[in-house]
């Protein structure tokens, strides 16, 4: 049976050229740290892989820390920001209801120490306005933290409109771009934003590697202590083969996003027709202001759980949200803050395309949901109620 993939927000294939770059980077066994000459060939392999992702960024090179992923670089700039501003007396943190939870329980972790937390409630479609944070902006707010793009309905936030507000009150702002870079614009500087977050298997490159833009003048503490690497900040010798694949996936992703895009945008669009036109059936996240490869929808009457199992014995890989959480029971924390009920809620089913998604694929997909839904419905007593109800 062919495998149809649709879950490439959890994680996405490696390009060929991300695959090119790690294999040359593995014959290169100097230390980068290394002053003879295996060193300095590792070093200008890692040099070079600084510059591609700042360019990638509209940033800088010296402003580019490599990390193990997203994960690494939320928690690093989070914390590092916390602590930086506590010393000046702000213990305040603002975010959202729907970020991800590399973020969410980092928080948790900080108001354990003493630091109050605000979460900005969303709209109905997943949007937070640059005029809530600048009202819940107070004296003592040290750190502003909103999420680019959400990893599980897709919608995109107005950065650089909460990036200015912050910088107009001086305060610090970190953006979670994980889901965005590679796949829209991306530029530091038009984004006003401090820090900022990405992690190379979303975008064709390998797993377990990462970066945070931090922008220059910005000292955040050392993540890890030891030796010089990383301009000091996060010691350990440098995974240059993973590194060196993401910059030459984010580059070649970079380059070829115009494109890219125009093919995935209206497949994107023709499964939310489609899946949307089921019977009791929603879009998560609003048609606007969405990443180009991303579909959420949810079906009242079924477990998404079930829904799965079932595609991915048809051949179809997906999602019911964010693989960081798909062991847990528990309705989407997303979901349940844009006002869905534990009953809809449970009922989610995430789809998320890449460029070599086609159209027959889809196709293949809208053939096959409608029939599985219907199939799950007709053994749910919470669609028996749902149906009772409406005669």
């Amino acid at each position: 049976m062919k495998r149809i993939y649709m879950d490439n927000a959890a994680t996405t294939e490696m390009s060929s050229a991300a695959i090119n770059a790690v294999t040359e980077a593995w014959k290169v066994y100097g230390n980068p740290s290394s002053l003879h000459g295996a060193g300095r060939e590792a070093f200008f392999m890692l040099d070079k892989a600084r510059e591609d992702v700042a360019n990638a960024l509209g940033a800088n090179k010296n402003e580019i820390y490599f990390t193990s992923g997203g994960s690494e670089s939320d928690n690093w700039a989070i914390i590092g920001a916390a602590k930086a501003m506590a010393k000046k007396g702000k213990k305040e943190i603002i975010s959202t209801a729907i970020e991800h939870h590399a973020v969410l329980h980092t928080l948790n972790a900080l108001e354990k120490e003493g630091f109050t937390v605000k979460l900005l409630p969303v709209s109905a479609d997943g949007y937070v306005t640059a005029k809530q944070v600048e009202e819940a902006i107070t004296e003592n707010t040290a750190l502003v933290t909103v999420m680019m793009a959400n990893n599980e309905i897709g919608t995109i936030q107005p950065i650089a409109e909460i990036g200015e507000v912050c910088r107009s009150k001086g305060v610090l702002f970190h953006t979670d771009a994980v889901q965005a870079v590679g796949h829209i614009p991306v530029d530091v500087k038009a984004l006003n934003v401090d820090m900022l977050s990405l992690s190379g298997h979303k975008f064709h490159g390998p797993k377990g590697v990462g970066a945070l833009y931090v922008r220059k003048g910005l000292r955040l503490p050392n993540l890890i202590n030891g030796g010089a690497q990383e301009s000091g900040r996060r010691a350990g010798t440098e995974n240059l083969a993973g590194i060196c694949g993401m910059a030459a996936a984010l580059k070649e992703a970079t380059e070829n996003m115009e494109a890219n895009n125009a093919k995935i945008i209206p497949l994107r669009d023709k499964l939310i027709n489609g899946l949307t036109a089921v019977e009791r059936t929603r879009l998560n996240g609003g048609r606007e202001n969405r990443v180009p490869n991303n579909v959420s929808v949810c079906f009242e009457g079924i477990e998404g759980e079930s829904l799965l199992l079932w595609l991915d014995a048809k051949g179809i890989c997906a999602s019911s949200g964010s693989a960081c959480t798909s062991g847990s029971l528990d309705p989407s924390h997303v979901l349940l803050a844009i006002g869905l009920i534990h009953e809809i809620a449970h009922g989610s089913l995430r789809l998320s395309l890449s460029e070599h998604t086609t159209e027959e694929e889809v196709d293949y997909v809208l053939e096959t949901v409608p029939g599985i839904v219907k199939y799950l419905r007709e053994m749910s007593p919470v669609w028996e109620k749902i149906v009772k109800e409406e005669k």
